[in-house]
């Protein structure tokens, strides 16, 4: 690899039924490195530096194969066919309905209890770049019926490590019979490393997002003008938390959609901005999609340990993912997850690393 970039691939583990799982572990020579597997395509560690260069984890996990395969709760995951909620599992696409499995009581989460979060993914290392770019290409074939799901899917991502210090992730998707695919990752994010994100400072390019029923399902679009919803001006995550606020109470926290503000914008947009002012690191990303997904850590509740030995809790990370709208294919008034044979889906999200401008003294509330 050229300017110190390099890729190593070892092994992580063997499945329950035998299969080798590979880690490969990406580093871009300028301090940030990243490890992906087999399984699910899970990112199962990203290192970045502190404003003093020490570099640690900062996205949960687990230090065992085992518990990613039987345990995990969509740590590092790429989510598929489509991410996120549709209510009751059921859609319909040129008046055909279909039932997809339902995982979330009544309803289909993430691809169901064996979305692309628990499947294998093909990895395969891709030559050094002139420019010093790093990365390995993921793939994966899902087969009609899968999940409930029709058509037959071939899915390609794509993770990359600039020098730049970003890591962007590319998705593509093909299908034989029309479908419906929204794809993401789900990556807890924590970039003091440990402990609570509650003092992380969050801003989001989003004037309005959707506020959902009792079971997480959107029930339309409304301002974030005057509620805890309201990240467009940077904000504590834990000042707003425990406003009382009926959506906050339904979610435990945040787990809705934002809809982001140009959306109708070609190519990689700002959405978001994650700040730790007591390591001093920052996260921004871009994304192609409409939406993004704040998930607070809500239902974490301490029965899982970390990579660490931690025991992970509520608010000890948080998901930024960039997607969709929840239940869209039974929303025609939301963009549209429609996949048809011959087109091709394509989507991209960058997460940029640096360094926030905040005084590590400031002071944190764990609320």
């Amino acid at each position: 690899m050229t300017n110190g970039a390099t890729i190593v691939a070892d092994e992580f583990g063997q499945l329950a039924d035998g299969r080798v799982v590979r880690r490969y572990t990406l580093d871009n020579g300028r301090g940030i490195s990243l490890s992906a597997i087999n399984l699910g395509g899970i990112v199962t560690a990203l290192r970045v530096p502190d404003r003093t260069g020490v570099a640690e984890n900062v996205v949960l996990g687990f230090s065992s194969l085992n518990d990613y395969e039987t345990r995990n709760p969509h740590f590092g995951t790429i989510v598929g066919r489509s991410a996120n909620r549709i209510a009751r599992g059921v859609f319909a696409i040129d008046g055909e309905r279909f039932q997809l499995d339902v995982n979330d009581g009544v309803h289909a989460l993430h691809g169901g209890a064996r979305g692309f979060g628990k499947l294998w993914w093909d990895i395969a290392a891709l030559p050094a770049l002139a420019d010093g770019n790093v990365a390995i290409e993921l793939s994966h074939v899902s087969a009609h019926g899968d999940q409930g799901y029709p058509g037959r899917l071939e899915v390609r991502l794509r993770y990359t490590l600039t020098p730049r210090n970003e890591w962007r992730i590319d998705y593509q998707a093909q299908c034989d019979r029309s479908t419906v695919v929204n794809l993401s990752h789900h990556d807890y994010f924590n970039l003091r490393g440990r402990g609570s994100v509650l003092g992380h400072r969050l801003a989001i390019a989003a004037a309005r997002y959707c506020p959902v029923d009792a079971g997480l399902i959107p029930e339309g679009i409304a301002e974030v003008a005057g509620t805890p919803f309201d990240f467009r001006a940077a904000s504590r995550i834990g000042s707003r938390i425990r406003a009382g606020h009926v959506q906050l109470l339904r979610a435990r926290g945040y787990d809705h959609n934002w809809v982001l503000d140009d959306a109708a914008t070609p190519g990689l947009r700002f959405a978001a901005r994650l700040e730790d002012p007591h390591s001093g690191r920052a996260m921004d990303i871009e994304t192609t999609e409409p939406g993004l997904q704040f998930y607070s850590g809500n239902f974490l509740d301490g029965s899982l340990c970390g990579a660490g030995g931690e025991a992970i809790r509520q608010g000890d990370g948080l998901c930024l993912e960039t997607q969709h709208f929840p239940d869209a294919p039974n929303r025609p008034d939301f963009p549209s997850t429609v996949l048809r044979p011959g087109q091709l889906y394509a989507s991209s999200t960058l997460h940029r690393f640096g360094l926030c401008a905040h005084d590590s003294t400031e002071r944190e509330t764990h609320d």
